[in-house]
């Protein structure tokens, strides 16, 4: 299997799920913290063309504190430059396989995604 990356921010109780279920389950993965280890144009821009809007937590802090025109104007298109500002629009955490990018956690799902 390739590499496994686990996208996240330490301090988000979704995070810390996925984090505490890979670590049982003796899955090896590398943590990659949006604030602190950031991100490029390249790895946005590729996870928007793949996952679209969905790669945005409509339902964050951070997408509620954008002013309203910025909101509606976002598509997957113009999306990458507002999430390099502000990296915590991702809806957390975002699982990479290395053959897929995957959002949000459940248990069921990430053992399906693993079994690869």
């Amino acid at each position: 299997m390739a590499a496994i990356t686990l996208y996240g921010i330490k301090n988000c109780d979704t995070v810390k799920k996925a984090r505490r279920w890979l670590d049982d389950q003796g899955v090896d993965y590398r943590f990659h913290d949006l604030r602190s280890d950031g991100l490029t144009e390249a790895q946005v821009t590729g996870w928007l063309s793949e996952l679209g809007m969905d790669l945005v937590n409509k339902r964050s802090t951070s997408w509620k504190a954008l002013d309203e025109a910025t909101r509606e104007q976002m598509t997957a298109d113009n999306a990458a430059a507002v999430i390099l500002e502000n990296p915590t629009l991702i809806k957390r955490p975002l699982l990479d396989t290395g053959d897929a990018r995957h959002v949000g956690f459940k248990a069921d799902d990430y053992t399906a995604w693993l079994a690869h």
